[in-house]
């Protein structure tokens, strides 16, 4: 067996459940910036999946006009922990690189999650308009604070809501000039 035979895989592992768990802590921070219901399953299975970690990084980092600054720290600390895991054993990676690079993740994440928000957002109002789910009502939730400004500079014409391409649009904007930036203090 090659030395390195099961770094791949436990690499697999510990990637997925890292992101994942980051996932559930950038919902967590744009649910209560949004004032999303609390008593939503989907809420109240988010609150209770960070609640163990953050209430032990509250009093350090407090929340600050509804931005959970714990659960922030706690992304870029299990971000920068991906980062060393998957560097390990590379002589030219240094902390500078490896924070850099946690950032610029942790915003791509927060861009793509809503970009895939709008996505399910419009198609559901396609496919089901009037129908209620607590998933949905959340996505409406995190969604709201793009949107509303779009629909500002573009209302409804005619029945069709236009907000979300413009808001699309803003958001790869967004990522395309955040991103190299980032990678250029690399």
């Amino acid at each position: 067996m090659p030395a390195g035979y099961l770094s791949n895989p436990l690499m697999l592992i510990a990637n997925t459940l890292i992101g994942a768990y980051i996932f559930i802590l950038i919902i967590r921070v744009l649910l209560q910036s949004t004032g999303a219901d609390s008593r939503n399953p989907i809420s109240g299975f988010i609150l209770k999946a960070t609640q163990g970690p953050l209430r032990a990084l509250n009093p350090i980092f407090p929340t600050i006009k509804n931005i959970n600054l714990s659960a922030v720290a706690l992304m870029i600390m299990m971000q920068i922990a991906l980062g060393f895991l998957m560097t390990a054993g590379q002589l030219n990676a240094n902390l500078w690189m490896i924070f850099i690079w946690s950032l610029t993740e942790l915003i791509s994440s927060v861009i793509n999650v809503f970009t895939y928000s709008i996505f399910a957002t419009v198609i559901l109002s396609w496919v089901a308009p009037t129908s209620y789910n607590p998933g949905i009502a959340l996505l409406y939730q995190i969604t709201e604070p793009v949107l509303k400004p779009c629909r500002r500079m573009i209302p409804p014409m005619g029945g069709f809501d236009l907000s979300p391409m413009v808001a699309l649009l803003g958001l790869q904007v967004l990522k395309m000039l955040l991103l190299p930036l980032f990678f250029g203090l690399m």
